[in-house]
């Protein structure tokens, strides 16, 4: 049985920084490319950041490159999300995802199999 958890959540103030990781068993890691989607009330469902099986390609939506670095260790199965300078507008719930294909210019919601059950972020003005 697949289970994907993730961790480091919680409330920030603005320009802070926050570090978010995600462990996924029942796969096999290295097989999977690995990402993160966000969704806040009342909004759609946003694609944040996506790594490759190997971590040698990425993808971040525009409104967090240059802020947020995205990274994984295949030997202890667990991805990572470094996010800097962080606004208000980057409030929201987190979903970390497991998945066959890598898209080197979107994230699409369907391409991911396997979903953890989130964790909040909020940031505070």
């Amino acid at each position: 049985q697949v289970q994907v958890v993730e961790s480091g959540g919680g409330l920030v103030q603005a320009g802070g920084s926050l570090r978010l990781s995600c462990t996924a068993s029942g796969l096999t890691f290295d097989d999977y490319a690995m990402g993160w989607f966000r969704q806040a009330p009342g909004k759609e469902r946003e694609g944040v950041s996506c790594i490759k099986w190997s971590g040698a390609n990425t993808y971040y939506a525009d409104s967090v490159k240059g802020r947020f670095t995205i990274s994984r260790d295949n030997a202890k199965n667990t991805l990572y999300l470094q996010m800097n300078s962080l606004k208000p507008q980057d409030t929201a719930m987190y979903y970390c995802v497991a998945g066959r294909i890598f898209r080197p210019g979107a994230m699409v919601a369907g391409d991911f199999a396997y979903w953890g059950q989130g964790t909040q972020v909020t940031v505070s003005s």
